[in-house]
Parts: structure tokens; sequence; C-alpha cells
């Protein structure tokens, strides 16, 4: 194969001098492009018989004598090229366009500009009947073939530029992805949200429990973390007087690869001044519904073979007693053996630093992949969650929700913490579990505790991921991630 391929490159290199010979700049800088091919095809009556000129890329050339068919592919779709001997310009370097006469110089892959009238041809397809065709761009290596394509996840995710020239369907998902993140941010915005803006680089970082990244920042001379989350900061500014602000960006947590989890990925997370856990249940609930709807134009969809519909009403599911009745612990009185045994036997291996709540949260897990949803779950112990105001009437759980769709985690919200004097003595509780290893327990966040002690009204926080997009689509995290993180070959 690799032979194969220098053949072919020596060869388009041959083709790229002799096109040099002949006064044709292979590389130009300016191109005219008058209309995404769509549009031709979409309304030829209105373009039938005018010029216009196109640009795109060349696919499946096809011979015929003195008559040429060629697709011209763009982002919008592709469109045909007719090229006649009696009709295509001669090869001329002062207007840089390429004859009939010289037509074996190009090849599938490269980049062209091609000006002519928009005509049918006998077989009815929508075509341009060239007149100039100018050269914007050689291709020195083959594309995949066609009928081939990429099939190798690898090469996929490590050549995305290859796959989304050959896969339109792939160009479309990444296009419903940028829709995904537009609709939210316009969801936001009529729903009197501010977008604001906070740090990547840390001195402490803080708001989830993950192991972070961590660099150096030369300037100051001292290390700093890659954001976790954006949440310590944000809740700063509901102390400095905003009462609805989100932010949308890049999260970075320093932990495994698979199909639900990412070392970087996008987040949405906004924080609500004067409203509880159960108002923000009622806005995620409706947003859900919009991204549904804006993006897809329906509320029903399916994973694998499960199947569930965001127009249903959503259940509500306690954290405690969904791992009791499934797996017959109890979470607050038995041991750590108990529930270490339940978790071997469900064929999962725990490795490095096991406290105490990472047992616990790998009981929720075991229990949450039968869950379909949509569903909310509800009364999460104060022990697992540091961030979160206590229930009233049960203190020892708190106002805290996640969103659970089809086996998966999808959102987390809850009533803040507020209370300086118990925020201080969790983030103690978190310190000494980092202190006894565990990597990914909160760090103690001094300024933050100093920004309560000033006042922070009540407020609700919720933040989500884009692996809302994966579940909706059906796809693994990095076939939903443009570029995403492989070891260097």
């Amino acid at each position: 194969m690799a032979t194969r391929l220098m053949t072919i490159r020596k060869i388009r290199l041959e083709k790229l001098r002799k096109l040099r010979k002949l006064g044709i700049e292979p590389y130009p800088a300016q191109s005219l492009k008058d209309y995404p091919n769509k549009e031709i095809v979409d309304n030829f009556t209105k373009f039938e018989g005018k010029t216009v000129s196109l640009a795109g890329r060349l696919m499946n050339w096809r011979e015929h004598g003195k008559v040429i068919f060629a697709d011209i592919n763009d982002e919008s779709g592709k469109l045909q090229l007719v090229l006649k001997q009696d009709v295509l310009s001669p090869t001329e370097q002062k207007k840089q366009t390429i004859g009939f006469e010289n037509l074996e110089l190009l090849d599938v892959g490269d980049f062209v500009q091609a000006e002519g009238e928009v005509v049918k041809t006998k077989t009815g397809e929508i075509s341009v009947l060239v007149k100039n065709l100018t050269l914007l761009s050689k291709a020195l290596r083959p594309l995949p073939e066609k009928w081939e394509g990429l099939k190798d996840r690898e090469i996929i995710f490590r050549r995305r530029y290859l796959d989304l020239a050959m896969s339109p369907q792939r160009r479309e998902m990444f296009r419903r992805k940028a829709r995904f993140w537009e609709v939210q941010r316009r969801f936001m915005k009529d729903h009197g949200f501010m977008e604001v803006e906070t740090p990547v680089l840390e001195q402490v970082t803080g708001g989830a429990d993950a192991r972070p990244f961590a660099t150096h920042m030369n300037a100051l001379d001292q290390d700093f973390y890659l954001r976790i989350s954006t949440e310590l900061y944000q809740k700063r500014l509901i102390g400095g007087g905003f009462e609805k602000i989100y932010t949308l960006g890049p999260n970075f947590r320093n932990e495994g690869i698979d199909d639900e989890h990412l070392p970087e990925y996008y987040q949405l997370e906004w924080y609500w001044a004067y409203a509880d856990y159960r108002d923000n249940m009622k806005l995620v609930k409706e947003m859900f519904r919009y991204i549904a709807c804006e993006v897809y134009g329906k509320t029903d969809f399916a994973k694998g073979e499960q199947t569930f519909d965001l127009g249903d009403e959503w259940g509500e599911i306690d954290y405690r007693q969904a791992i009791a009745e499934r797996l017959g612990v109890n979470i607050f009185k038995d041991d750590n053996k108990k529930m270490l045994d339940v978790i071997t036997k469900s064929g999962i291996h725990l490795a490095g630093k096991v406290d105490r709540n990472r047992i616990i949260d790998n009981l929720w897990k075991i229990v949450r992949r039968d869950i379909l949803g949509p569903a909310f779950l509800v009364n999460v112990p104060k022990f697992m969650s540091p961030l979160a105001k206590s229930k009233k009437e049960a203190p020892d759980l708190t106002e805290r929700f996640q969103v659970i769709i089809a086996g998966s985690e999808l959102g987390n919200g809850y009533s803040e913490l507020n209370d300086p004097v118990d925020q201080m003595e969790r983030f103690k509780q978190q310190q000494a579990a980092r202190e006894a290893g565990d990597e990914e327990a909160q760090m103690m966040d001094i300024d933050f505790v100093e920004m309560l002690e000033y006042g922070m009204p009540p407020t609700s926080g919720y933040g989500h991921s884009e692996r809302i997009f994966w579940t909706l689509e059906g796809v693994s995290g990095r076939e939903a991630t443009l570029f995403p993180q492989l070891k260097r070959v």
C-alpha cells in the first residue's frame, strides 16, 4: 500500500512540474465561487442557461471520447461538470485555464474552479457545461477509494479531513453538532441568561470530582490546573451581583477514554440566583425537549436497542432506594467490604485509591446502566455532594438532581450550598480524602469560602456536556468529536 501511494505521489509530482512548465500556478490565492452547488441544483429553472462560476473538489472522473463528465463537490453537495473538447477554452497562462489537451494533468481530489453554462444533460442531470477550467489546488495524494472509503476507526480519527471529504453524512452530523450548541445559546438568551467567561487556567480547581491536568505558567513561575468545571468561578459572579449566567466551552479531566468519557469535552453550565433545584429541573426538561425539536424535529430517539422519548413524563428515582432495591445494599449502614463484593460480582475492578464514596458511586453506576428514562435522579447523599445544599427535612440528603437517559448520566444540578461554615467543613472532608490518596476529591478553595462569607443568594446551578449529543446521535464520544485525543504514533 505504501509503495502504491508513493508511486501515485511521484506521478502527481511530475504532473505538478508539467503544469508549472505550462505557466499554470497549481496553488493560486484567488478564486471565484458564485453559488454553492446545492443552490444551482435546487433552483435549476432560475439558473438554466446562465453562466456561473463554481468551485470545489473534483470527483468521479468519467471519460467518453471528446466529452468528459466529472463531479465537483463542495460543502453543500455535488454537481456534474461537462467538459467538451469543442467548448472548453484551451490552456492559457494569462487566464490560467486548463484546456482539453491538458486534462490528463488533473486528478480526482484536485480543487478546481469551473465557469460555464447551467444545463441539463440528455439523461436529465443538472450540470455545468464548462467554458473555463482553473486549477485551485493540486492533490498529491489520492483520496480513499469511494466504494471502500474509510472503515478503520483509528484512521478516521487521525485523518478526519479524509473522513469528511468522503462522507457527506459525517459532515451533516457535525453540522447538527454546531446547531446543537447554537440552539442552547438561543435558549439561554431567551430565558434571560448572559454568557460569561471564566478562566481555563486555575491555581485551585474544583466543581467536580475529577483528576485535573497540571501545567506551569512561566510568566508567574507557578503551577496551574486546566479547569474541570466552571462552577466555582460562576458562583463568585453570582456573589458579585449577576443573577442568570452561563458558560459554554471546554473542560479538561485527566481520566480514561471510553465511549462516554473524553479528557477534553465541551460543556454548558449555568447558575440561577433565587432559584432552587426544582426550578432548574423544570428548565432542564424544557431545554432537552427544545434541543430535540430544534435540531432533530422529534423527541423520540434510539441508542442501540434502547428507545426513549424526551416528550414523555420524566420520572424521579431515589438514589438510596434504587441501590437498595437492585443490589440489596444500604449505602448508609453497610460496610465497604459488603459493597465491594457486590461490585466485584458485577465484573467491575476498581483500580487506584478506593474509598467509600467511590465504592458507592460505582454501585450507582451498576444500577444506572439499566435505567431507560428520561428520569431525574434525586436524594443523593450529602457525603457524595460537597457543593450541594442539604435537604431541610433530611439533612443527610441533598437538593441535587441528575438527568438519566438510556443508562447514562446526562446532566447534574442542585441547589447550591451557600453556608460558608458548612462549605468549609465539606472542603476539609474532601481535602482529607485527597491527602489519603484520592486524586479526584475536590481541593480546598479558601478564596471561594471567603466569597461565601460576604454572602451569596439562594442559587441553583446545572451543567451538561456534549454527551447529550453523543446519546441523541447514538455514537461514541470520539465519533462525535472532530479531533479526538489519540496516542501519538
